[in-house]
């Protein structure tokens, strides 16, 4: 969605991105046979370039060190992590904060300011390996995506506390505009293996964001129960449509949803923080632990 330009200049992009995640946070407080694997030396350490694509949770935004510039990317990510595991000759990653289905392909941009190029312009004929985590933006009103649809829910919980306030105001909302990024998705997974036609193109779901046991949350996010269930359901579509794409795209999809279950934001031990992170990272984003999780994920996919 395009954002409302500022006309103030404390409304720099830099300063938007991150007091808009801080917000969100305050407001919570076909079926084709596999793909070649990348080139390998004798000792298995991966020679064809790898590209790092995404959005903030392949990014890592918000765990130190931090680079990338407005793309809050960091190098604990679970593609520098990965990058690092294979050993590989080349690394590139161009993942961003707020990217949508539609920043792997057009500019994207920050009240009309660049913040990153088209992320595909990456990926080259010489490229051995693609990772993406993409589409949870494209859930929401903004670059927050599916923490917009948990500041909503938690906003919306004092007017009906025994109830789903938020699922009765989105209704078929969500479902549709994941819908409308399907297709998208797919198509620029056939693109990247236009491009790339001997890379593994490996598509990253999203991790346990939210519990499957809803009575976990009751006194650590200012959601009703049913709610909770509700946007554990919207989790579980997310993942679905991105795990239906990959496979029309002929990519991999590689699931992070059971390797974190048990250590969301509700959880004693979260690899995925809560609305006030208690480690450095964005609001229900992975932090060091679940990015190495996610990268644990990607290697044995890779059958490492």
């Amino acid at each position: 969605m395009p954002r409302a330009a500022s006309t103030s200049t404390n409304h720099r992009p830099g300063r938007r991105r991150w007091r808009s995640a801080l917000t969100g946070g305050a407001l919570l407080a076909t079926a084709l046979a596999p793909w070649a694997a990348p080139a390998r030396a004798a000792d298995g350490a991966a020679t064809g370039p790898y590209v790092a694509l995404g959005d903030s949770y392949a990014a890592g935004a918000g765990i130190p060190a931090a680079s990338g510039g407005l793309c809050l990317r960091s190098d604990h990510n679970y593609g520098h992590l990965l990058a690092a595991d294979l050993r590989t000759s080349a690394y590139r990653d161009v993942t961003c904060a707020g990217a949508k289905v539609s920043a792997l392909s057009a500019a994207q941009t920050d009240a009309g300011i660049p913040v990153n190029g088209p992320q595909l312009d990456a990926v080259s004929r010489e490229t051995g390996l693609v990772t993406l985590t993409v589409g949870g933006n494209d859930l929401g009103a903004s670059d927050l995506g599916f923490v917009d649809a948990v500041a909503l829910c938690t906003a919306l919980a004092p007017t009906n506390p025994f109830g789903a306030p938020c699922r009765d105001h989105y209704k078929d909302t969500l479902g549709t505009r994941l819908d409308a990024a399907a297709p998208r998705l797919t198509q620029t997974l056939r693109t990247i293996r236009e491009r790339a036609p001997h890379a593994r193109v490996l598509v990253v779901g999203y991790p346990s964001v939210i519990p499957a046991d809803a009575k976990r949350c009751l006194g650590k996010l200012p959601v009703t129960t049913g709610d909770i269930t509700y946007l554990r359901s919207v989790l579980g579509e997310l993942n679905s449509m991105v795990s239906r794409a990959a496979t029309a795209g002929g990519a991999t999809y590689v699931d992070t949803l059971g390797p974190t279950e048990g250590h969301d934001g509700c959880s004693a031990e979260p690899w995925i923080e809560s609305l006030l992170p208690a480690s450095p990272t964005l609001p229900l984003h992975p932090n060091t632990t679940g990015e190495r999780v996610m990268a644990d994920a990607v290697l044995r996919t890779l059958g490492h």
